[in-house]
C-alpha cells in the first residue's frame, strides 16, 4: 500500500470522514450525556478487551521493520483502554433506544469480525488492521479528550505511535504487491467498522431526538 493509497483510505473511510464525527468535532455541545454514554460504551465494547486487534497483530507479525512500532503500539493502545473504561464509567450507562434495542449485539458482531480479521493467516492483514487502529485513533481521541473534560476524567497525552511514523511502517511493509493489497484489505475493513460504529450511534442519537 503506498503512502498515497494509505491517506486515501482515511479520506475515504475513516473516522474524520464520518457525518456523525464531523458534527461532532464541529460543536461538541450538540452532545447529550446520552448520546456521550453511547460512544464511551460502544467504543469500549469494539475495542476495551483485551487482548484487541493491536495484540493479537503482534503475534502474526515478524517483520524487524515493525517490531519497534508494535511494542510502542501495544504500550500505548492499553494506556488507551484504561483511559476508554474511566470514560465509561464516568459518563453512566447507556439506556435502549426502542424495545427491540440490538444495538449492544452488532457492535459484539463488529467486535468478532475485529477478532478474526487481527487474526488472519494472510501475512500484512493483521498488521494493516492495526495501522489503521492506530492512524484512525488520533480522530477517535479528539472526541474522547473533549469527553473526558465533560465528565470529569484526566486525559493524559497519548503515547500511541504518531500518524507519522504509522504512515512511514505502512509503507516500508509494503514492498510487494500481495503484502500491499493484504495490508490495504485488513485497514479498509477496520476502517469500515470503525464509520459503521459511528452510523450506528448517530443512528441511536436521532431516534432519541425524534421523540
Amino acid at each position: 500500500m503506498t503512502e498515497p493509497g494509505f491517506a486515501g483510505q482515511f479520506v475515504s473511510f475513516g473516522s474524520d470522514s464520518a457525518p456523525y464525527v464531523q458534527l461532532v468535532l464541529e460543536d461538541f455541545s450538540v452532545l447529550s450525556g446520552a448520546d456521550i454514554a453511547d460512544i464511551v460504551h460502544f467504543l469500549c465494547v469494539l475495542h476495551g478487551r483485551h487482548p484487541g486487534v493491536i495484540d493479537h497483530a503482534a503475534t502474526k507479525t515478524v517483520d524487524d521493520a515493525a517490531r519497534e512500532w508494535l511494542i510502542q503500539a501495544t504500550d500505548g493502545f492499553a494506556a488507551e483502554r484504561a483511559f476508554l473504561t474511566k470514560l465509561t464509567v464516568a459518563a453512566g450507562p447507556i439506556s435502549g433506544v426502542s424495545l427491540d434495542d440490538q444495538s449492544n449485539a452488532a457492535v459484539l458482531g463488529q467486535r468478532k469480525a475485529l477478532e478474526m480479521l487481527s487474526q488472519s493467516e494472510r501475512a500484512g492483514c493483521a498488521i494493516g488492521a492495526a495501522i489503521a487502529l492506530v492512524a484512525d485513533w488520533h480522530c477517535v481521541r479528539n472526541i474522547l479528550e473533549q469527553i473526558a473534560l465533560r465528565v470529569g476524567v484526566e486525559a493524559r497525552a497519548s503515547i500511541l505511535p504518531s500518524v507519522a511514523a504509522t504512515t512511514e511502517l505502512n509503507s516500508l511493509l509494503a514492498d510487494t504487491p500481495a503484502l500491499e493489497r493484504a495490508l490495504n484489505f485488513g485497514a479498509e475493513q477496520l476502517l469500515n467498522q470503525h464509520r459503521g460504529l459511528w452510523q450506528l450511534l448517530e443512528a441511536r442519537r436521532n431516534m432519541r431526538l425524534s421523540r
